[in-house]
């Protein structure tokens, strides 16, 4: 086994725990995901480092909190930010990429960036050597437009034009990009293949008309279906079939550490059954994700983990699989799960914390016990016994309340304050929190 593994990190965007078929969905729409996890190892307590979009990257780009970062305090970050030189990712600060780029590694991104806008930020300024995508949050599947109009594909940084399909441009130029780079004897890569799918506007492939009466509402909130969403995540699975034959056609993918997930809880369509909220919400719904990863060389098939783990740990876990030590001034908050994954069965204590501007949320997941506040009403679930989060235990339990309580507070003062002037989008979200 080659002891620097390739890696190839594929993040959906908006997509629930539940949509794929191996997380319990009801429609038949992710047979190449359900595959990959039959063959590898699945997670079923994984969790997103935030339920909006732009902080999760963050945490996901530096294996640290978001919150250590004034332009993740944004939920999210979005068009307004354009010509900002702090709402993004300081190209100073050690990244992922750009760890293991001065490792050796070859690294591109293809596909959502999120994490401000050029001349301050861009991928190649935080550690990719290659850049295909939109930079902003949101854009339209077919003109490539974000929600103020503005073209929004770009290749480096300097605008691209092209006609297709966004999902399937992500996953061809993915293809492309691991058939350079996949050569014998060459220098081990990590791709970051980034989908905008199954994101509004809702579009498919077979929807190309959809985009001029889009154009001035990219939210899409007169559209859409679970029928179309269904369609978008269909789509999406197919091109990670072509990236996972590409591998195999190049002779790598036994050594390829592949990692699938979603940088947040669903959005409108998501059939996410049995839990409740979603994007912008810190019950399950909103935080919980798929968690997939296949490394034949060294995970055995078939397995199952109930380990807590969040987005930060993936980046962790990349790191010291490839042999590479973090910046000795950033510690990481991040651990690594190679323990789990040489062995399913392994599990370790891995408190979880999480605070949202939006409804002045936090939320701890410590064991099998979840300390929830939304507004001003707090909150206590044994997930294990009540993933539907309907039973509040506070009330009964209100010692182990307060010690969560305190907890909580305990680990936010070692965070920076949430900035008066960061913003929250409304329109996200809060549509099924629980009540008293």
């Amino acid at each position: 086994m080659n002891h620097r593994p390739n890696i190839v990190f594929i993040v959906a965007d908006d997509l629930g725990y539940a949509d794929l078929g191996c997380y319990g969905g009801r429609a038949p729409i992710s047979p190449v995901l359900d595959r990959l996890a039959a063959q590898g190892l699945r997670f079923t307590q994984g969790y997103a480092n935030s339920p909006v979009c732009s902080p999760t990257r963050f945490a996901l780009m530096t294996a640290r909190y978001q919150y250590r970062l004034r332009g993740a305090a944004e939920e999210p970050i979005n068009s307004k930010s354009r010509g900002s030189t702090t709402l993004g990712l300081p190209p100073d600060h050690p990244t992922l990429p750009s760890l293991l780029k001065g490792a050796g590694y070859r690294t591109s991104l293809v596909g959502k960036w999120h994490l401000g806008y050029p001349p301050a930020f861009s991928p190649l300024r935080s550690g990719y050597d290659e850049f295909f995508g939109p930079m902003s949050g949101g854009v339209d599947y077919f003109s490539h437009c974000d929600s103020r109009g503005t073209h929004d594909l770009w290749q480096g940084e300097a605008e691209h034009r092209e006609e297709g399909y966004l999902t399937d441009m992500i996953s061809k130029r993915s293809v492309e990009t691991i058939e350079r780079f996949a050569v014998p004897d060459g220098a081990p890569f990590f791709v970051s293949v980034h989908y905008t799918a199954p994101h509004w506007p809702w579009e498919t492939r077979d929807d190309a008309a959809l985009a001029e009466e889009v154009k001035d509402n990219l939210f899409h909130l007169h559209g859409g279906s679970i029928h179309t969403y269904r369609r978008m995540i269909e789509q999406m699975d197919e091109g990670i079939g072509w990236i996972v034959a590409a591998l195999e056609k190049k002779g790598v993918a036994n050594d390829t550490l592949l990692v699938f997930t979603s940088d947040n809880g669903g959005e409108r369509y998501s059939d996410n059954w049995p839990l409740v909220g979603g994007k912008m919400d810190l019950t399950e719904g909103g935080i919980r994700v798929p968690w997939i990863v296949h490394w034949p060389a060294r995970i055995a098939a078939g397995g199952t983990s109930e380990q807590l783990c969040m987005t930060m740990d993936w980046s962790a876990t990349m790191l010291e699989a490839a042999g590479v030590a973090p910046h000795a001034d950033y510690p990481l908050d991040g651990v690594s799960l190679l323990p789990v994954l040489d062995d399913a069965l392994h599990t370790f204590a891995r408190p979880l914390y999480w605070r949202m501007n939006h409804r002045e949320q936090r939320a701890l997941r410590n064991g099998r016990w979840k300390y929830l506040k939304v507004d001003a009403h707090e909150y206590l679930f044994d997930i294990p016994a009540d993933e539907r989060e309907r039973a509040n235990l506070g009330p009964r339990e209100p010692a182990r309340l307060a010690a969560m309580r305190d907890d909580w507070l305990r680990w936010n003062a070692t965070m920076p304050p949430i900035p008066d002037d960061a913003t929250v989008s409304l329109g996200y979200g809060a549509k099924d929190m629980p009540q008293r």
